[in-house]
């Protein structure tokens, strides 16, 4: 996959929203605190607090729309998976995209950072997953795309090792766009509009299709995951929008996106 390169006709590249690219399934966009956030733009899924009331908080440079969802440690959002079939991707045919703009906060102790997907450890069922400062091949703080075709560990291995991990290290304190891609054949991280690349890593080939956890499998959950028996690997920081497309989004397509605010 081709990496855009900024050049002095950038100013072209008109920037898009997301219901303006094919392919959306649903688009939260945070603007009022709550319990429930319901999607914006596509499937009005609605996403169910786990942790009480939570606040929305402005900021002028959180993109796109100005505010965002404040997330402390330990708090997370759950979407049941029967009310998001159209979230459920899986098999050969199950392409995504999945888009998070967010600012991070330093979590008390370092660990894994859940931001969102369909991914159950407990009870086998992963899917796909956004997580930043995944450290399964030696490597901390960058966007990583968890993939799983079995929803159990990667054979011959403790855990789930699958994914594409991008170079970039996600910053503190920082308005960010991460994302993650899968195609069927091979998986995508990317990093404030562009393809991340990073030998061996990023493209992950993983041909195949991901895993159909069936009924029993996993919801689709932001800022924490179902691991260990219980929820964990907590998100800290600020989301201000989450977008999940059901194809692989362009590289045009990602920096236009990037660019809307």
């Amino acid at each position: 996959m081709d990496k855009i390169i900024l050049t002095p006709h950038k100013n072209f590249l008109e920037p898009l929203k997301p219901d303006n690219i094919p392919g959306l399934i649903s688009f939260w966009n945070f603007k009022k605190s709550g319990e429930e956030f319901i999607a914006e733009q596509g499937q009005p899924y609605c996403l169910h607090s786990q942790s009480g009331y939570l606040y929305i908080v402005k900021d002028a440079a959180a993109g796109p729309g100005g505010t965002a969802l404040q997330l402390e440690e330990g708090q997370w959002l759950s979407l049941p998976r029967n009310e998001c079939p159209d979230l459920n991707i899986h098999g050969k045919d199950g392409h995504l995209t999945l888009i998070a703009w967010l600012k991070r906060k330093k979590t008390k102790t370092r660990h894994c950072e859940f931001i969102a997907g369909q991914w159950n450890e407990t009870n086998k069922g992963r899917q796909y997953g956004l997580f930043i400062n995944i450290s399964v091949w030696g490597s901390e703080d960058r966007v990583f795309g968890h993939l799983s075709r079995n929803g159990g560990p990667t054979p011959g291995y403790r855990y789930c090792m699958d994914g594409a991990m991008g170079a970039n290290k996600v910053p503190y304190e920082e308005w960010v766009m991460i994302a993650m891609s899968y195609d069927g054949h091979a998986g995508y991280a990317w990093f404030n509009g562009n393809f991340d690349a990073y030998p061996g890593t990023n493209p992950y080939l993983m041909p195949g299709g991901l895993h159909d956890s069936g009924t029993y499998g996993s919801d689709f959950t932001v800022g924490g995951v179902d691991r260990s028996g219980e929820t964990g690997n907590f998100f800290k920081g600020y989301i201000a929008g989450l977008a999940v497309y059901n194809r692989v989004l362009t590289a045009a397509e990602m920096l236009a996106l990037y660019r809307c605010k």
